[in-house]
């Protein structure tokens, strides 16, 4: 059992769970273009008690959103696992593998909302459908929403359990070593189409 490659594999899971807590985020009436390069969907995750980072690379996104009417809003998100990156290609490479995100067979994390509610000032509950591995789950964001000019933010994030996800098969389900709690993370920066 190789810890590095677990860290990787783990970290893997977590950042596909903070890409659909990102789409979840994303939802509203007034059309918006997700800003890759300034939204980033990490994962944090915890490797024989010690936390572990990772981001994805690639994703897409669409989303609509007006503070004003929320449950009129929409996202829907669509992560590449194969881009989760550990800043090590061979945990990266682990990762990939068929004991976490299999992302030859399962290439796309997606999350598509079905409801949003606002849950207090500047914050939103969002309801969708988590999918990874080819198992979905349907789950609730907590989002905070801010306008930063021309631009939505969005931020929040989701814990899940990786193993309801199939991510650590073999030796890597032993929780002891890489923990099954997993907390996607996610800021998201759209601008609104005029």
């Amino acid at each position: 059992m190789s810890i590095s490659p677990l860290k990787s594999s783990w970290r893997l899971g977590l950042s596909i769970a903070v890409s659909g807590a990102l789409a979840l985020g994303l939802a509203g009436t007034a059309q918006a273009q997700v800003d890759t390069g300034k939204s980033v969907i990490s994962a944090v995750s915890k490797q024989m008690n010690v936390p572990v980072n990772g981001t994805f690379k690639k994703f897409t996104a669409s989303v609509d959103f007006d503070p004003t009417k929320p449950a009129a809003g929409k996202a829907q998100f669509s992560v590449d696992v194969a881009s989760y990156d550990l800043g090590d290609e061979s945990f990266n490479k682990e990762v990939r593998g068929k004991d976490w995100f299999d992302a030859t067979s399962f290439p796309n994390a997606t999350f598509v909302s079905t409801s949003i509610a606002a849950s207090g000032a500047g914050t939103y509950s969002v309801s969708g459908k988590l999918t990874i591995k080819g198992k979905s789950s349907n789950v609730v964001v907590p989002v905070t929403f801010k306008q930063d000019g021309a631009n939505q933010v969005f931020d929040g994030f989701l814990p899940i359990k990786r193993l309801q996800f199939d991510i650590g098969q073999g030796e890597w389900k032993d929780t002891s070593v890489v923990a099954d709690d997993v907390q996607l993370k996610f800021h998201i920066v759209a601008a609104v189409k005029k």
